[in-house]
């Protein structure tokens, strides 16, 4: 869907969703984004990163829906729920977040992203002007040139949400094959580091010693 307005995204036509409506099931079943990185929930740490970046702040949880709303007080960001059973994947978390959207762009990370990168707004917001298209997503290229798709991280424009909830409703989860019913601008980030998923309890440990 060819997005014709080349002007500059503001921060304030951005809402920036953070993705924790997982089961958690590589942390053994533990709400992934409220689990503590040097004293503070995952999710806290991704609120605090995105924060700068847009107009609005979403969280997209099924579980202990209090605990993150309270994590998002300061910003006074809203917890949606996704409309589909069964924890079907961050695609329903996606539409939660297009659905509930006021403004014209939806940004999205993941819970267990730390340190996501300061400028991750503004490089994909720039991609997707600049092309004219509906979705940006992050990249990092390793030492070795292979090139890896971070496909949560993601700019989304508000027109996509009815085509996502089609792709849906005929039973499709998978991120990317969404992304190739459409031109996606893929944006190379330097830093890999930025891009980091905490996967495992002994990942937050071991982090959380360093």
């Amino acid at each position: 869907m060819p997005i014709s307005d080349s002007a500059a995204i503001p921060a304030s036509s951005i809402t920036g969703l953070v993705l924790a409506g997982g089961r958690g099931q590589r942390m053994g079943g533990a709400d992934k984004g409220l689990q503590r990185l040097h004293g503070k929930p995952l999710a806290a740490h991704v609120l605090a990163r995105l924060a700068p970046q847009v107009g609005v702040l979403a969280i997209s949880a099924n579980r202990n829906r209090e605990a993150y709303a309270a994590l998002g007080a300061p910003w006074q960001a809203s917890v949606l729920v996704d409309t589909l059973p069964d924890y079907p994947g961050p695609l329903a978390g996606l539409l939660a977040g297009l659905r509930a959207a006021r403004t014209e762009w939806l940004l999205s990370a993941p819970c267990d992203s730390p340190w996501l990168p300061a400028d991750l707004a503004m490089r994909l917001a720039e991609a997707a002007r600049g092309r004219g298209v509906a979705i940006a997503t992050a990249t990092t290229t390793s030492a070795a040139g292979e090139v890896s798709l971070h496909p949560v991280f993601a700019l989304l424009h508000s027109s996509l949400a009815d085509d996502l909830a089609a792709f849906l409703d005929a039973g499709e989860r998978k991120v990317r094959a969404w992304y190739a019913r459409h031109t996606a601008a893929e944006v190379d980030f330097a830093d890999e580091r930025a891009f980091y998923n905490v996967n495992s309890l002994q990942d937050l440990a071991d982090l959380d010693r360093a």
